[in-house]
């Protein structure tokens, strides 16, 4: 998944006001943030899971650091990009940086579709150089609904783009299964494609209907201030506050885990024993790996969504963690066993179970974070939770697929003891840390 992906969380909320003489944007206007963002994310799901699968196609001998290093990409570029962006958008605007994005989302993706039909690595590896560059526009669509919204609707606003991703990843694979050309042979062209004209839609109507929300008065502060690119103060302030450190080691082992199992899953499915693929019991067609991904999407969604948005109101964030990691030691245990018995009802079972537990564990440890941030400082932390989060998903995909090519069960069974030894220190922290006093309003 994206790196920004928002997350509900339950920790108290930053001191923030308008910008004077602001006008807000209207109900429609956040609507058609959102249709943009799903839109565009849409292209992002079809594409994910049959990367690895394309890399294969065009080199039976690809080794799996340079598997991994493609699907680490997108998120090195966004972890570059998203504070320029971020930074760009506080002095032009947020509508024009969107903009940009979502035509670097066209550009990308098409380039995404000449590669397969040329079989050209290079080619591949530069469509997802630039569409990690186009995706770190996200924050930036977060920054809109923080312009256009109060703070007693800003965690309905930040819904929104929690909504759109989700949905994004859950049906842009099912979209993606529609525009394989052949499930057997190679997927081809069509999820690039499909993906570019999907982007070209959202960019009309983001030209068309999106209004821009940050004021004039915003813009002109924002030059005042000049903020730096890389602030390492922040790091400082967060490391220095009680037990925020074992919550951020937390997160990154956490979320490497499941960056190391998503990025490695397709060709899990897809392998057979010839030499163009990872030698695997499965022999999934390319729309049946889709198809997973789309059950992976929807079960995500319906636990996050459903069952954890209500729990989160009855237990703490300690034991909803605890929840979280035992399914996970379950599900990453139960597709080691899959793998043995080269079972696939045992793998969508365990995949289920490894999912919910994502579900979990991500929101719980978001809300840590926030509610042990000192509210004056709570931006900043929230930035670095960020960037670990970041370093985790570049890192994952490299190490995962690295250990697939050696031995099937090595990232299953690194990420089933990363996940043990992050629920750990999560328990560790609750121990030591305590919750600032939320900030009077």
């Amino acid at each position: 998944m994206p790196d920004s992906m928002p997350e509900f969380t339950n920790g108290p909320e930053p001191e923030i006001t308008q910008p004077a003489g602001m006008t807000e944007p209207t109900r429609g206007s956040l609507m058609v943030l959102f249709l943009v963002v799903f839109i565009d994310l849409l292209g992002f799901g079809m594409v994910l899971p049959l990367l690895p699968n394309y890399a294969r196609q065009f080199d039976s001998h690809m080794s799996g650091w340079m598997i991994g290093l493609l699907m680490s990409i997108f998120s090195a570029m966004q972890f570059l990009f998203a504070p320029f962006w971020g930074m760009l958008s506080d002095r032009i605007g947020r509508r024009p940086v969107l903009m940009v994005g979502l035509s670097g989302s066209v550009v990308s993706y098409s380039l995404f579709a000449y590669a397969s039909l040329e079989q050209s690595l290079v080619l591949l590896f530069i469509s997802r150089i630039g569409a990690g560059i186009a995706g770190a526009t996200i924050p930036t669509a977060q920054a809109y609904i923080a312009d256009s919204t109060t703070l007693k609707g800003r965690a309905r606003g930040m819904a929104l783009i929690g909504a759109a991703f989700g949905l994004g990843f859950t049906f842009g694979p099912l979209f993606g299964y529609f525009a394989v050309q052949n499930e057997n042979d190679a997927p081809g062209p069509g999820p690039g494609y499909a993906a570019a004209i999907l982007s070209a839609v959202a960019l009309v109507l983001a030209f068309f209907y999106l209004r821009e929300s940050l004021s004039r008065e915003s813009r002109d502060q924002s030059l005042a201030d000049r903020r730096r690119w890389w602030d390492g103060s922040s790091w400082r302030v967060a490391l220095a506050t009680p037990s925020m450190g074992l919550l951020l080691i937390s997160t990154f082992v956490c979320i490497f885990a499941f960056a190391n199992f998503e990025a490695t899953l397709s060709l899990l499915l897809k392998g057979t024993s010839n030499d163009r693929t990872v030698a695997t019991g499965f022999n999934f067609t390319y729309g049946q790996v889709l198809l997973t991904f789309t059950f992976i999407g929807f079960s995500l969604l319906v636990v996050q969504g459903g069952l954890v948005r209500r729990l989160s109101t009855k237990i703490n964030e300690t034991s909803l963690t605890t929840i979280g990691t035992i399914s996970q030691i379950i599900g990453f245990g139960g597709m080691l066993a899959a793998i043995h018995l080269e079972s696939v009802g045992v793998l969508f079972t365990s995949l289920f179970f490894v999912v919910s537990g994502f579900s979990f564990i991500t929101p719980a440890l978001n809300s840590l974070i926030s509610r042990r941030s000192d509210p004056a400082q709570q931006g900043r932390i929230l930035g670095v939770s960020q960037s670990v989060n970041s370093l985790a998903r570049i890192l994952g995909p490299l190490v995962g697929n690295i250990l697939l090519v050696k031995q099937l069960n090595l990232p299953y069974l690194l990420a089933l003891v990363l996940i043990a030894v992050g629920g750990g220190l999560v328990l560790l922290a609750g121990r030591q840390g305590k919750d600032f006093p939320a900030v009077e309003k």
